[in-house]
């Protein structure tokens, strides 16, 4: 859609006024109110300093540099949303924005982020953010009740559609749910990386053919989704209005267009980047999946300028480490190895201990879950199975003074916390001179 104004976009190029002849003199005219020395001048003055894929990198003029196109439109973007959404955080709102200007370059990357726009109850304003964007979104295609054989034959695979599904939730809310919808699930899933097809037997002959999967994808629905889903997403936790919070009621026919507008924009600003969107490998504060989820966003960012690639990480950093605590069954898994590892170290760190002695340092934890984690608090085939799938087990050992019990060693666990609960790293010492060394000691 072509916005109503061109103006919209770009300043008009100067138009000089038009020549004027002189009498007597074929090859020379008059230009009124035109300096060209002026033009000549502009046209002579070296290109600004200022890169916009390096953040706070401005060119030393003395002034305030504008910012860069990018920044702009990322800032509208930005606007438009709080406009129309109350938004959890300054975080969310920067990560939405992100995501929806990297719809606009799904082609440069390798994974396609999913949007996970979720919600303890109705009314936290999931389908009013996804309204916003829909309308900002790269070829989006809504996905409401749609089979996955419709979805993945809708799917280009040079120029990838965004895919968007309202109340997700219902797909996935009961087991004959899930069930019917497996399919879907597991086209969202593999739709996350980049040459995961889905096979296909047609035509009369029987031809296997591939179907693409690869595409961005944003989901709203009340409740978590899959784990598999949110583990591939950049999740936004809605949250009701407050009393004194304020928005803008959306209509769509007096609102989309300045949406739209943008758009344009963004995809005027981003496609001529691929190239060099291709080949950007940026660092970004997290690891593994969260690294491959967060770097279309991060790379935008980067190619933005202003303050964005601050912003982008500070988001990435906090909204990945909340979610690491809001998975159910992993969450309460790494607690109960850090609690195990303080219960070894209330003892004094012993090579061995009981079943029995563990138990009672894990229920004795008024701050911790286990108390109540059954009528009975943690019990030793509670703790086995959450254990279990670490490869950690009980056995009968041997303790000092000749008794034997069932038991863990210190050494089971010493693999398992240094992967998922490592000690944090102490902060570095500040190198002290021997000028500054303290007294009664050895310089």
């Amino acid at each position: 859609m072509q916005p109503e104004n061109p103006d919209f976009y770009s300043a008009p190029a100067r138009v000089p006024w038009p020549a004027t002849a002189i009498p007597g003199q074929p090859d020379a005219h008059l230009y009124d109110a035109v300096d060209e020395s002026a033009e000549v001048e502009a046209e002579d003055q070296p290109a600004s300093s200022a890169d916009p894929l390096v953040p706070n990198c401005p060119a030393d003029t003395g002034t305030e540099e504008p910012l860069a196109e990018g920044a702009q439109i990322l800032d509208a973007l930005r606007a438009q949303i709080k406009r129309y959404v109350a938004m959890p955080s300054e975080e969310a709102v920067t990560a939405v924005a992100l995501w929806v200007a990297a719809t606009h370059l799904q082609g440069a990357w390798q994974h396609a982020p999913r949007l996970a726009i979720v919600a303890p109850e109705k009314r936290c304003g999931k389908s009013r953010l996804l309204d916003v964007v829909t309308e900002t979104v790269h070829k989006r295609l809504i996905t409401v009740n749609a089979s996955a054989a419709a979805i993945f034959r809708s799917i280009d695979g040079d120029d990838p559609p965004t895919l968007l599904v309202d109340e997700a939730d219902t797909m996935f809310a009961t087991g004959k749910a899930a069930e019917k919808n497996e399919e879907v699930r597991g086209l969202i899933n593999a739709g996350h990386q980049r040459g995961r097809p889905t096979l296909r037997v047609s035509g009369p002959e029987h031809q296997v053919q591939e179907f693409a999967t690869f595409a961005m994808a944003a989901l709203a629905g009340i409740g978590d989704l899959p784990d598999t889903i949110m583990d591939r997403a950049v999740v936004i936790r809605m949250r009701r209005r407050a009393a004194g919070e304020k928005v803008a009621s959306f209509r769509t026919s007096r609102d989309t267009p300045a949406l739209h507008a943008i758009r344009v924009r963004l995809g005027a600003w981003l496609q001529p980047l691929y190239p060099q969107a291709l080949e950007m490998e940026p660092p970004i504060p997290v690891e593994d999946r969260a690294a491959d989820t967060w770097e279309p966003l991060v790379v935008v960012a980067d190619l933005a300028g202003g303050d964005w690639p601050v912003l982008a990480r500070s988001a990435c950093r906090s909204m990945t480490d909340y979610e690491a605590g809001q998975d159910q069954e992993g969450g309460l898994r790494t607690r109960l190895l850090l609690d195990i590892r303080s219960a070894f170290t209330a003892v004094g760190d012993p090579a061995l201990l009981s079943t029995r002695h563990l138990l009672e340092a894990l229920n004795a934890d008024k701050e911790a879950p286990w108390a109540e984690y059954t009528d009975k608090g943690l019990t030793p085939r509670g703790l086995q199975l959450l254990l279990k799938p670490y490869g950690i087990n009980a056995t009968n050992r041997r303790f000092p003074g000749g008794t034997q019990a069932r038991g863990y060693a210190r050494t089971q666990f010493l693999d398992t916390w240094a992967r998922y609960c490592p000690e944090p790293k102490p902060a570095a010492e500040p190198v002290q001179s021997a000028e500054d060394a303290l007294p009664d000691t050895a310089a």
